[in-house]
């Protein structure tokens, strides 16, 4: 994040600016706390720990321990369930927020078509019981952690946000969407809410330093955790589902973010709102506007690692599409907003992480 607005968030979280991070010991949640507290924000950090690695602390999983080491600064951390009002309701009665930047979810779109039922308790109803508790407490400034799969099959490519959204091809998809339409409402019935619905595209890499990074649970869902296991030896080929797309070379094309880039783009939607005096609904894309495939990213990986990826073709994957990149002009226009990280960066730095950690946050 370049100096300038570094400053400029300093200033107004000088006031305090206290910002409420839902699933803030996940992947992306943990980046961007790191990028929030550098830039001068008070956050407190809430999480069910269901996808985070705990260790042998009492009070902190592993990922915050580490981004305080690298920020030398305390993280505010609760132990939260947002399927459980009460619990949200404890946390609004101890702090007072100006902002919520909700990540906690289920995000696995294999995984949503197997577990329907518990993506839509915890994306959905989860989602509404912080609704509700922000209105009990009066806090109406709102940063949506959302994804591309709302815009489901691509009717024409790059995406932008003006197309139709709904035609989700999996259960994941589908919360997230359904969520935007209760943000939608929401600021139709009262226009004190101001709500950014942040579409990401695939985030991928991790922190330069190699300390935080991505550490799924069991066999990893998303395709660069999975290459970076291979490459560091803990598993033994990559699966590649499908080679019959209409691609150029049969593999699925996605738009892949630094998660750093995309933790970059919280805080500048945040000075947005706050400068801006933005209110009601606006979506947002965050991705680079281009497009990889599979095995371009095998290929990316192999040079990043030094190591061969074993792969094997199998048959699809449910709910996955062809293709999907993002036009991510209007990040550009409203929050000057743009991914600086390309391929090599993504794999330079995921390597880093798995290299340094091949057990992740357990070694």
């Amino acid at each position: 994040m370049p100096t300038c607005h570094i400053q400029h968030a300093k200033t107004m979280a000088s006031k305090p600016w206290n910002v409420l991070v839902t699933g803030g010991a996940g992947y992306i949640g943990s980046h961007t706390v790191l990028e929030l507290v550098q830039a001068g924000f008070m956050v407190v950090v809430i999480d069910s720990l269901s996808n985070a690695y705990k260790g042998n602390n009492d009070a902190k999983p592993v990922c915050l321990l580490r981004v305080e080491k690298l920020i030398d600064k305390e993280i505010s951390f609760i132990h939260c369930d947002i399927t459980n009002i009460n619990e949200l309701r404890d946390v609004f009665k101890k702090h007072t927020f100006y902002c919520v930047i909700h990540f906690a979810a289920l995000k696995a779109v294999g995984e949503s078509c197997e577990k329907p039922l518990e993506y839509y308790k915890t994306n959905v109803t989860g989602t509404l019981n912080l609704l509700e508790v922000m209105r009990e407490y009066n806090v109406k400034n709102f940063i949506y952690s959302s994804s591309a799969t709302v815009y489901g099959t691509p009717e024409k490519l790059p995406l932008d946000e003006s197309m139709k959204t709904g035609d989700c091809t999996n259960p994941y998809g589908k919360t997230k969407f359904m969520v935007e339409e209760i943000l939608k409402d929401l600021c139709a019935s009262d226009n004190a809410w101001s709500v950014i619905s942040l579409r990401y595209f695939n985030p991928v890499g991790a922190h330069p330093s190699g300390q935080i990074g991505e550490d799924p649970n069991g066999v990893p869902n998303n395709l660069m955790p999975y290459i970076a296991q291979v490459a560091v030896g803990k598993r033994k080929m990559l699966h590649i589902y499908g080679n019959d797309y209409d691609t150029p070379d049969g593999t699925g094309v996605r738009d892949y973010i630094h998660i750093m880039d995309l933790a970059a783009g919280h805080v500048k939607a945040m000075v947005y709102q706050k400068t801006s005096n933005s209110t009601g609904f606006k979506a947002i894309n965050l991705g680079t506007g281009k497009g990889y495939s599979v095995l371009e990213v095998v290929q990316a990986f192999e040079k990043a690692s030094g190591r061969r990826i074993e792969c094997k073709i199998v048959e699809r994957r449910p709910g996955d599409i062809s293709t999907s990149y993002a036009d991510a002009s209007l990040a550009n226009k409203e929050l000057g907003w743009r991914a600086t990280k390309d391929i090599s960066d993504m794999c330079d730095d995921a390597w880093k992480w798995q290299q340094s950690n091949p057990n992740g946050y357990k070694c």
